[in-house]
């Protein structure tokens, strides 16, 4: 029996029983959409993650409080000493540094008129717009002064001055932050999303103001920008020595933007394979499906296989027929499939724009082998059954 026979005789089959066909093609697709959807989701947030760390640029370290032994991980141990003001403006004098910005952080209700927005408030000094490359579309950012002068100056993010001043210019305009007023400088470009702040929503003020509005005793972290990406290992140690000579104790967690990366991108890409092993078992059921119908096959065309084996056709090709039979279910799941997984990535992404979720290349590859590899397995028994009958009694209809 040549292959074009075979395929012929299980193309056949299938379209003689097409709604059983259609139903064990439709279980296969769920589990391999299943499998290329989140794959695509887990990928996708990892990309997110390396873009997001991207944006901020590659010469970065962020300094927390607290103090872990993993590398690359953020602190959940206890926080010894506050980090300071201080230490911001101590770790800005060492050998490599460019510049060092302070964070504080905390939540307020911003008011203008009858208009008012709850907001994340950030404290900073001018030295984050450098670090953080934050551009300013209207006025100044913060100014260049001594992070203990604080001040009543206030940058609003592009989303809170459109909802507050409703295409009016907010400059010089004095707005309430929670009971204190501030006085409008500047409103930074469109940036979007950046390490889990939304920047268009944020405003800014003198890192000083932030923790006594805010009643803080240490800074949320320090932004360091090193003078160059080599070096940024030896920084990296002399700023470690200098908080550890100020504290005496090791009680802060120094990381590079790489060691995030690489951390965050492993955790995600253990996640990935999780979520598509999850979606797998789906896959299982249909694998179980397909021996199904092949097996109600072989007990309803036990005539037909008689007929093969009295006419010469060897066991081997009986079974390849039945075999082929599968696979031809198989691959059309996975092809129908991979379809709906693509469409399904799509439909998210157009809910979600900034979430750069796209299955690779090698998903659907591995996605239809996958599916393949399901029919071979699942129709290897049926395929053996068939070819195990004994022409006789499969002529006559009776049971081997």
């Amino acid at each position: 029996m040549r292959f074009e026979d075979a395929l012929a005789f299980a193309w056949g089959s299938l379209r003689g029983h097409r709604l059983r066909a259609a139903l064990t093609v439709l279980g296969v697709s769920v589990g391999i959409g299943a499998v290329v959807a989140l794959t695509a989701l887990g990928e996708g947030a990892r990309r997110y993650v390396v873009q997001e760390f991207a944006a901020l640029g590659s010469n970065l370290l962020v300094v927390l409080p607290g103090k872990v032994e993993t590398t690359g991980a953020a602190p959940f141990g206890g926080v010894v000493r506050d980090l300071t003001i201080d230490d911001a403006l101590a770790v800005s004098r060492v050998a490599g540094v460019h510049k060092a910005a302070p964070l504080a952080s905390g939540a307020e209700t911003v008011r203008w008129g009858d208009l008012s927005r709850a907001v994340p408030v950030l404290g900073t000094t001018a030295e984050l717009a450098e670090v953080r490359r934050l551009a300013v579309r209207e006025g100044t950012f913060l100014p260049q002064r001594d992070a203990f002068a604080g001040g009543y100056e206030i940058v609003l993010g592009s989303k809170v001055a459109a909802e507050l001043f409703r295409g009016q210019s907010p400059l010089g305009k004095t707005v309430r932050v929670g009971p204190y007023r501030f006085r409008v400088v500047g409103v930074l470009a469109p940036r979007g999303r950046g390490l889990g702040f939304d920047f268009d929503e944020l405003v800014f003020i003198p890192v000083q103001t932030a923790m006594r509005i805010f009643d803080r005793t240490s800074l949320f972290r320090i932004i360091v920008e090193c003078e160059r990406f080599e070096a940024m290992g030896a920084v990296r140690s002399r700023v470690e020595k200098v908080l550890v000579e100020r504290h005496r104790a090791e009680d802060v967690t120094v990381v590079t933007q790489d060691a995030l990366i690489a951390a965050f991108s492993s955790i995600l890409r253990a996640l990935t394979w999780a979520l598509a092993g999850i979606a797998a078992i789906s896959l299982l059921v249909a694998g179980i499906g397909i021996m199904n119908v092949m097996l109600v096959s072989v007990t309803e065309r036990r005539r037909e296989i008689g007929l093969m084996k009295a006419v010469g056709v060897a066991n081997r090709q009986v079974a390849w027929v039945f075999l082929l039979e599968a696979l031809l279910l198989a691959a059309a799941g996975g092809a129908l499939g991979s379809t709906l997984g693509a469409l399904a990535v799509r439909v998210f992404v157009s809910f979600y724009p900034s979430f750069p979720a796209a299955a690779p290349l090698w998903a659907y590859g591995a996605a239809l082998a996958v599916a393949l590899g399901v029919g071979a397995g699942f129709g290897s028994w049926p395929a053996y059954r068939a070819s195990r009958l004994d022409p006789v009694l499969a002529l006559s209809g009776g049971r081997a």
